[in-house]
């Protein structure tokens, strides 16, 4: 697996976490005097949010490539037996 495939799996591991780490830790901030969404969350916390969702991406893509280079995940053979012939 070359570099730029690997750069593709840690992209998209990494927008499959973000989504699943922006809700940690939200509170609605309620009715205010500002006339902000009572919705909108008090505080955040993007950048801490971004390196927590860095860092897991990492590790995950990291097992995702080791996984592919050592064959244990085969993308050739699953589309070769989609297919139902042998192309190898």
């Amino acid at each position: 697996m070359d570099i730029a495939a690997s750069l593709v799996v840690f992209l998209l591991v990494w927008w499959l976490v973000l989504f699943m780490v922006l809700p940690w830790g939200v509170e609605a901030q309620g009715v205010n005097d500002e006339g902000g969404l009572p919705a909108a969350p008090k505080n955040p916390q993007l950048k801490r949010k971004l390196l927590i969702t860095t860092a897991i991406a990492f590790v995950v893509s990291a097992v995702i490539v080791t996984l592919i280079q050592m064959n244990v995940i085969d993308f050739r053979g699953i589309a070769n037996s989609m297919m139902g012939e042998d192309l190898t």
